[in-house]
């Protein structure tokens, strides 16, 4: 009995069968008559929009003459209304988007946005543009995230994505369409995704014809002939059809391309005030008091309704909106006709029988399962998704507990396919109840996902049971969180901050890892920057939280809370903050307090803001580190192309470099800078005059031994001596010096004088060793006789190829070793060698080593 009565429900069209399950009844809402009023549903069971339609003359009760938009859940509930005061002239059309954003589109073409509260979304934008101002908008069809328009003059215009609106005018129709100049009767969209040219493609009936425009081209369609004008198109869910209702009261379906596929003679040649797809198996069509539904097969299916509908297409079937009730046309799933269909003997509807003989307790049941146990699998998994396809909550429970019952006795089924069932319809029953009314079919559910669920739920302000789903499921319950925190910030304005406070962190607290910086970004967007500062304290990553605090004003407690994470792009990011912001002096005493701060301003400033760091330095009384950027700054100077021969640039150096001496003469443990600044300074200035005297820019900047050297070489030696004197060069060094200048220009006459000048502090070695260098062994003969070591001496003559000179000498020394070496210098010379070996013999047997 029970299966005669579910599907005596159902409808036949051709070989399947149809059913109208009511959703809601009644609706929730009042005094809310269709007919007066312009509708926009929005599909996967959405809220409804509805606005006094003002093309209609409507007799008005006790309400205002001001028209309202209001949007309504499914069932009805008044979600939120506001005044409808919006300039443009007639209210052309108005849908949802697929982020349920109200797009409504006037008479000038103007696009008004608002959110499902009824909020205005700015930036208004115009689907016309500046060009075509003065046109007017007559008609406008909707799909997804856009919109195509149509001008009282023929002109297209479409706007393929509301998220990122960009007006484009598709090309010009009226020429392609028999050179007429009437509007289209009816347009129809076949939405990018379907096209192969990725744009939209709009289908526009003008005249006994159908033109196919697209951007750039616009394409007669070859319609067979008698079949225009066409009168009503849609096209199917997936883009491959096109339904449509003739001049002549003929329903009939084409391909895109309009290759006829089937047709029905309806009985009336009056357009249908609705045209729309069931699915992609049937077409509705609704006239004043009567929906046809008409298939491949012959014998259509008729509803009869004594009160205005609105048809709303689904993935899956229609929604049918009346004034007291919303129900849903749909094709009866397979796993549900072989349950339930009259006479069925199928292993389903077997086990669905034997859980009524079960539950009455007949050896019945057992007889059944024993028919249908090889096929008791497939029996269970029917049920299972019977199941899912139900509205009804009694009828979802049974179906559930056959399928239970069935896999006590199937080994070999999946065992948390009931789990998962039982989960989906605890999810769509929550959400199909009429406080929340989004009724959702399974498939609905599925192509929708779950987590888009959740966010309309959030968009809904249904927070509770957003974050009861998202528990239920195991996904990621922050941004439902999130969400709620915002949302609270934003109405509870009478609400302290401390108080507002402990309720966010109650809740906040659920979800490890939320960020509480986004929150706090948020309060303060609203005003509240004394809640921001104290929710950002709860924000772990300082990431997050450094840059929110700068944009609160808190910017001790952000370089605080940066020098603390130890992160340099974030102490960075704070300094140079507060360096815009703050006066020098307290932007010293800030960084000064804080060590990791102050060093990387120092760091950073060394390289790209002398100036002010020499403030800085000032500021906080360390004299010797403004001496050493002064220093730094004369070298700077030095690297200067313009500082050659003569320069005035050497002026300011030497001031520079006079500057710094003078502040680290204060400080007692910088008196070697000092001293060796002083000299620095004395030494430039010399070098100075002398490139003026010689006119040669060879001396600045080179060392005390090399300007003494250059001088000699430039024969300027009182030059030279006066840098000896003053610098105070010792004896020794000015000797070293003074011989291998004069060895360099290879003046030997002058080289001879200085040796006899007095006895040389440091010798005649190195008289030999500037001789040698130079390649002039016989000047270095000079010398080799006067060097006082016999070691040496025989080293000397050994580098000048005097095997004998070399050998007396270190026979002299009466050094076995030296004998050693010698003898391997004069490897290549047998006579040489047999010297060596001579006298290294004699020494041996002297007992000397």
């Amino acid at each position: 009995m029970a299966n005669v009565s579910v599907a005596a429900e159902w409808q036949l069209l051709g070989d399947r069968y149809y059913r109208k399950p009511e959703l809601y009844q009644p609706m929730r809402w009042k005094h809310i008559d269709l007919n007066r009023n312009k509708v926009a549903c929005a599909p996967f069971g959405g809220p409804i929009a509805l606005i006094r339609d003002d093309s209609k003359i409507v007799q008005l009760y006790a309400e205002s003459a001001l028209r309202k938009l209001r949007i309504f859940n499914s069932a009805g509930l008044l979600l939120s209304d506001a005044v409808w005061k919006n300039p443009g002239g007639r209210l052309i059309g108005l849908s949802w988007t697929d982020d349920q954003t109200l797009v409504c589109i006037v008479q000038d073409g103007t696009v008004y946005r608002y959110t499902v509260h009824a909020e205005p979304l700015e930036p208004n934008l115009s689907i016309l543009g500046r060009e075509h101002f003065d046109e007017n908008v007559v008609e406008c069809v909707f799909w997804g995230n856009g919109v195509v328009c149509v001008t009282e003059t023929c002109k297209v215009f479409s706007i393929s994505d509301f998220k990122n609106p960009m007006p484009v005018r598709l090309a010009d129709p009226v020429a392609a369409a028999a050179e007429t100049e009437e509007l289209p009767h009816c347009v129809a969209v076949i939405e990018p995704q379907y096209t192969m040219s990725g744009n939209v493609e709009v289908l526009l009936a003008i005249g006994d014809a159908v033109v196919m425009v697209e951007e750039d081209e616009v394409q007669p369609l070859p319609l067979p002939p008698g079949d225009g004008p066409l009168q009503k198109m849609v096209v199917s869910g997936n883009g491959r059809f096109v339904a449509s209702f003739t001049h002549d009261g003929r329903m009939a379906v084409f391909s895109t391309r309009f290759e006829r596929i089937f047709e029905y003679q309806c009985e009336s040649a009056l357009p249908p005030e609705q045209l729309a797809w069931c699915g992609l198996d049937s077409v509705l069509l609704y006239w004043d008091d009567m929906l046809l539904m008409v298939g491949p097969s012959d014998e259509p299916v008729r509803y009869l309704y004594d009160e205005p509908i609105v048809l709303i297409p689904e993935c899956d079937g229609v929604r049918i909106l009346c004034n007291t009730s919303m129900e849903f046309l749909q094709l009866v799933p397979s796993s549900t006709v072989s349950i339930f269909k009259i006479g069925s003997t199928s292993p389903a509807a077997l086990l669905y029988d034997a859980l009524d003989h079960f539950d009455r307790r007949s050896a019945k049941a057992d007889e059944n399962l024993r028919l249908i146990r090889s096929s008791l699998p497939e029996a269970v998994e029917a049920c299972v998704d019977a199941a899912g396809h139900e509205f009804d909550v009694s009828r979802q429970r049974t179906l559930l507990r056959a399928a239970s019952y069935g896999q006590a006795f199937c080994s070999n089924f999946q065992r948390d396919r009931i789990q998962e069932m039982c989960r989906t319809l605890r999810v769509l029953n929550a959400v199909c109840s009429p406080e929340i009314g989004i009724p959702l079919s399974i498939q609905q559910y599925k192509l929708l996902t779950p987590s888009v669920l959740i966010g309309r739920l959030i968009n809904a302000h249904q927070h509770l049971l957003a974050l009861r789903i998202a528990e239920y499921l195991g996904m990621n319950q922050e941004v439902v969180i999130m969400h709620w925190a915002c949302s609270k910030i934003t109405a509870s304005s009478a609400i302290p901050d401390a108080t507002l406070l402990e309720i966010l962190l109650d809740k906040l607290k659920l979800c490890k890892g939320i960020s509480y910086a986004a929150v706090a970004a948020h309060a303060d967007k609203n005003g509240r920057r004394r809640l921001a500062a104290m929710l950002v304290e709860h924000e772990p990553r300082s990431s997050k939280q450094v840059p929110l605090l700068l944009s609160i004003g808190e910017e001790d407690t952000a370089l605080t809370k940066a020098t603390e994470s130890g992160d340099t792009d974030l102490v960075y990011l704070v300094l140079f903050h507060i360096w815009q912001k703050r006066q020098p002096l307290e932007f010293f005493g800030t960084i000064q307090a804080r060590p990791l701060a102050r060093d990387l301003f120092i760091t950073y400033a060394r390289c790209h803001k002398h100036e002010f760091l020499k403030d800085f330095f000032l500021s906080t009384g360390q004299l010797q580190e403004v001496a050493f950027l002064l220093w730094k700054e004369s070298w700077e100077l030095g690297k200067n192309p313009m500082a050659s021969k003569g320069s005035p640039l050497h002026g300011p150096r030497i001031k520079l470099i006079e500057k710094a001496q003078s502040l680290f003469s204060e400080t007692k443990e910088h008196s070697f800078e000092s001293k060796a600044a002083e000299e620095h300074a004395k030494l430039l200035r010399m070098q100075h005059e002398l490139e003026v005297t010689t006119k040669q820019a060879i001396f600045v900047d080179s060392s005390i031994s090399d300007t003494i050297r250059t001088c000699i070489v430039l024969g300027n030696h009182r030059a030279a001596v006066k840098v000896k004197t003053e610098f105070k060069v010792s004896e020794k060094r000015w000797y070293w010096l003074k011989i291998f200048a004069l060895a360099t220009i290879r003046d030997w006459d002058a080289l001879e004088k200085f040796s006899k000048e007095k006895r040389p502090p440091i010798g005649y070695r190195p008289f030999v060793e500037a001789c040698i260098e130079a390649d002039e062994k016989g000047e270095a003969l000079k010398y080799i006789p006067k060097v006082a070591d016999p070691r040496e001496r025989a080293e000397s003559y050994a580098r000048i190829g005097m095997a004998k000179e070399a050998a007396d000498a270190a026979s002299q020394a009466k050094d076995g070793e030296l004998l050693g070496r010698l003898k391997l210098t004069f490897a290549q010379n047998a006579a040489a060698s047999s010297i060596f070996d001579t006298l290294r013999d004699r020494l041996s047997f002297q007992g000397v080593s």
